[in-house]
């Protein structure tokens, strides 16, 4: 993976315009995000579909990436992200969800390392590491399962057996906790 500061550089000349520059950054990161995607849809095809829509959103929205928000990185995952969680919401999706064997969280176990362990095996995501630690355990694994799984509240409340005023209140308890925790 190349430096931040080369990404921030692709990311500042794709804004411009820039068609070597994205490509640049296209091949530096392309692999890293769909590996995201996949992660979340669980299907090859749709993260493919998934990557080329987000890689023009890219393209179109670069200058609205800030360095001094996040990390070049972490503001491409936030869109892979995001695009996964609007194609897994669509109605028919929701209708798979509804399975014979359980719940959607069996559904999603895996045993491989996760996206929190690749995120805590980075060199600057040991703050992060530390807050999380620092949580409640329900409002951890609520935020874990939302943030990182890509289930919604009300899949929360239902898959948990929970109100879903509870998991609302958890999660953001949790992420102001969070944020001043990795305040400056």
């Amino acid at each position: 993976m190349p430096a931040t500061d080369e990404l921030v550089d692709w990311l500042a000349r794709t804004a411009l315009g820039d068609a070597l520059a994205f490509e640049r950054l296209y091949h530096a990161t392309s692999p890293r995000l769909y590996a995201v995607a996949l992660r979340l849809v669980r299907r090859r095809d749709w993260a493919e579909d998934i990557l080329q829509e987000c890689y023009i959103k890219i393209w179109h929205h670069a200058g609205d990436y800030r360095a001094d928000v996040s990390a070049p990185l972490t503001w491409l995952t936030q869109i892979v992200r995001n695009r996964c969680l609007d194609w897994l919401r669509r109605p028919e999706f929701e209708t798979s969800l509804e399975t014979n064997s359980g719940s959607v969280l069996d559904t999603l176990a895996d045993e491989g390392a996760g996206p929190l362990q690749e995120l805590l095996a980075a060199g600057d995501a040991s703050a992060l590491g530390r807050c999380l630690n620092a949580l409640e355990a329900r409002a951890r694994e609520l935020i874990l399962l939302a943030y990182y799984r890509g289930l919604s509240h009300r899949e929360l409340a239902h898959h948990l057996s929970l109100p879903l005023g509870s998991v609302k209140s958890w999660i953001r308890r949790g992420l102001m906790q969070l944020k001043g925790c990795l305040s400056p």
